[in-house]
């Protein structure tokens, strides 16, 4: 029995009847998803022989703008009054009145201070009194000396008499000249006892305030108080040094016609504080005669228009001057040069696509663009815009572009800077 039963049990395990139904559900899902992951990498494979290449990076290409433009060179310039004056009291006295508010604009001639004119008032009642009694002092002696003269003419008078009375005469339009000039002297304080604006300008404070004693001086020789101070607004100076290297040149290239030699004044470009574009000019009008030996530098002045006295003396603005004749210059975009430390560089593109670095030498912008100095030629296509899509090394499809200069529709004698 035991043999027939182990026959059996071995029987079971040998016949294919005997495997369990589970067992053939997960070969027969093994194979299925072995099928479909063959299917799915043949159809990837499929997929990536099929698709196209990737697409090149479009960007905007143009060779640099040629133009013949002056060279010039940028000054760092501080603006000054043409007048400025410190209003000091002339005579003594109590500060009885003040005119205006503190920085306002005055006009020549508008009344500013008044100090207290009573003792000038009545020293000048005192002088004319005199002047009065000298014309009467003289009317007499005058009659006295026609009474004289005609006694002697009738020999009932004596030569002595008539010299007298044209001592006393003489005595008398001495008198009278003394009290004309007492009068003028006390006119004169008297006038200055109202002070008034010399020119147009802007006020400052008021360094005394009403009521308190002012000291005075015709002629400076003794303490004066200081009431306040005013500058001329328009027109304003604009003072800069110039190197001894760019005034020779300015001389140099005819630029500097001298000074006596001027055919007419000189337009120089002017750059407020707050801005970078040279939107106001000026007219060059003085040079110094001597370069300053510890500086190396002479110092030089242009004169601007003022009417809406946007500019104070005191300020600060850069001022541009012609040191060179017109020659030709290299310009691209100023977003075409990109920083890289201390020095630039454009993007360019070759004739099959690839993009490299060039490393340039810029000037200052002219007509929106910038002066390529040095390292860029005529024929090079540099990337002028989508900028961030061209990698060094790589390659992209570029389109012709075009350059274009800002003030096209101006001479280009335009003074520009190029510093």
């Amino acid at each position: 029995m035991k043999s027939q039963a182990e026959s059996s049990e071995i029987g079971t395990i040998d016949s294919p009847r005997s495997v369990k139904p589970g067992v053939k559900v997960w070969a027969g899902v093994g194979a299925v998803v072995a099928s479909l992951v063959l299917a799915a990498a043949k159809m990837h494979s499929s997929a990536r022989s099929s698709a196209p290449a990737q697409a090149l990076a479009s960007v905007t290409v143009s060779t640099p703008l040629q133009r013949n433009l002056d060279t010039q060179a940028s000054f760092l310039g501080q603006y000054s009054a043409v007048d400025k004056v410190e209003l000091r009291a002339q005579v003594g006295g109590t500060l009885t009145e003040i005119h205006f508010k503190d920085g306002e604009i005055v006009r020549k001639g508008d009344l500013l201070f008044v100090i207290d004119p009573e003792p000038y008032q009545i020293r000048m009642s005192q002088a004319q009194a005199q002047l009065e009694a000298a014309k009467a002092r003289l009317e007499l002696a005058t009659h006295e000396l026609t009474r004289a003269q005609t006694l002697k003419a009738t020999d009932a008078g004596s030569t002595e008499n008539v010299e007298q009375r044209v001592a006393d005469k003489l005595a008398a339009q001495a008198a009278l000249d003394g009290a004309l000039a007492q009068v003028h002297d006390a006119r004169f304080d008297l006038e200055h006892t109202r002070i008034s604006a010399p020119f147009s300008g802007r006020i400052g404070n008021h360094q005394v305030s009403v009521g308190n004693l002012v000291a005075g001086s015709r002629g400076g020789v003794s303490p004066t108080t200081l009431l306040t101070t005013l500058v001329s607004l328009d027109p304003i100076y604009l003072d800069f040094d110039m190197s001894e290297a760019d005034y020779n040149s300015y001389l140099r290239q005819g630029t500097g016609r001298g000074h006596e030699e001027q055919s007419g004044p000189q337009t120089v470009g002017i750059s407020l504080a707050d801005s970078t574009e040279f939107t106001r000019e000026g007219t060059l009008n003085f040079i110094d005669n001597a370069l300053d030996r510890s500086s190396g530098t002479i110092h030089a002045r242009a004169v601007v228009a003022n009417n809406t006295l946007q500019l104070t003396p005191g300020g600060f603005a850069r001022v541009r001057l012609s040191i060179a004749k017109a020659a030709p210059v290299l310009l691209v975009p100023d977003a075409a040069v990109l920083p890289d430390q201390s020095s630039h560089f454009v993007l360019t593109v070759a004739q099959d696509g690839t993009v490299s670095t060039k490393q340039v030498q810029i000037g200052d912008l002219r007509g929106g663009l910038r002066v390529i100095r040095s390292g860029l030629a005529p024929t090079d296509h540099v990337v002028i815009d989508s900028i961030p899509l061209a990698h060094p090394g790589t390659k992209v499809a570029p389109h012709e572009g075009q350059i274009r200069y800002a003030e096209d529709t101006k001479p280009d004698t335009q003074q520009v800077a190029m510093r």
